[in-house]
């Protein structure tokens, strides 16, 4: 892959992971992927959650003289699980430990999977552990991560928005958010893809006078400019900006209301689902 074609030219420096001795490291990736590799210096070994294709992510490690050992899948979309089938192609995934949802609730399995989780199993990368948590509605079977005041959410939760409805029904994904809505408002969020530039200007179709996120585009535009990248990002944050997780809200009800008065909008998920629909086309909402 050529880096420079990515839409992050200046990733952001690695992250110390709480209080474990890991840190997180942004691996760009494609167009807009984000590929994050837990790095356990001490040991030099390091973990990837999701990735495109093997060759950045073993260049990386290299130039940082460690060794990957770990692949983290949170779901098997092509772009989440091509690392797995390029590192297999070049027989080097055998080697590895892959950890993933279970192949009888995913579209297809994880290449490569030797351990499966589900809901609330627990597994360990150096001296963190990892919670999982079952978060459908983007596709069956997605999982995130929970681990030392962080989650890995794959593509459920994009800074400023969320994944598109693609197994279904939006009630699920709905569900799916709310649970990642709950954790404790400084909670680090990863997620996969660096949308949030796109997300903030349909928001603001919906929103335009929530006053923080305002600032948030604000904020965003200098750092997208300089060509940096704004995830992570906090569930404090999403909160407060997030109209996919302001459903409940006056002024999101109101604007999916006028935008669409055929689709059903009474309830938070109903209107959650009204939401997805717009953004899915991008609809301008007069406000």
């Amino acid at each position: 892959m050529n880096a420079s074609l990515h839409c992050v030219t200046t990733p952001p420096r690695p992250i110390p992971l709480g209080a474990t001795r890991l840190s997180v490291h942004c691996i760009p990736m494609m167009r807009d992927n984000l590929g994050w590799l837990l790095v356990d210096a001490t040991r030099g070994q390091a973990a990837l959650v999701d990735g495109t294709d093997a060759g950045s992510v073993l260049a990386y490690c290299e130039a940082i003289d460690v060794i990957l050992t770990t692949i983290i899948n949170t779901h098997t979309h092509p772009d989440h699980i091509g690392v797995n089938r390029d590192l297999q192609r070049q027989g080097l995934l055998a080697e590895m430990r892959v950890i993933g949802p279970c192949p009888t609730t995913t579209p297809t399995p994880v290449p490569g999977l030797t351990e499966v989780v589900g809901e609330g199993d627990k597994f360990s990368f150096g001296d963190a552990e990892f919670t999982t948590l079952r978060t459908d509605g983007h596709l069956d079977g997605h999982v995130c991560y929970l681990v030392a005041g962080a989650v890995f959410c794959g593509d459920i939760l994009f800074g400023c928005g969320c994944g598109r409805v693609f197994s279904g029904p939006p009630e699920k994904l709905y569900a799916s958010l709310q649970r990642l809505a709950g954790l404790p408002p400084e909670t680090l969020v990863y997620c996969a893809h660096e949308y949030t530039a796109a997300n903030i200007a349909f928001a603001k179709t919906l929103d335009p006078d929530n006053q923080a996120l305002c600032a948030r585009e604000a904020s965003v535009a200098h750092i997208r400019g300089a060509g940096g990248c704004t995830i992570p990002t906090t569930v404090g944050i999403e909160l407060a900006t997030n109209p996919f997780l302001r459903t409940d809200t006056r002024p999101i009800r109101e604007a999916v209301a006028r935008a669409l008065p055929a689709e059903p909008a009474t309830t938070a998920a109903e209107v959650f689902a009204a939401a997805r629909l717009l953004r899915n086309g991008f609809k301008q909402v007069g406000v």
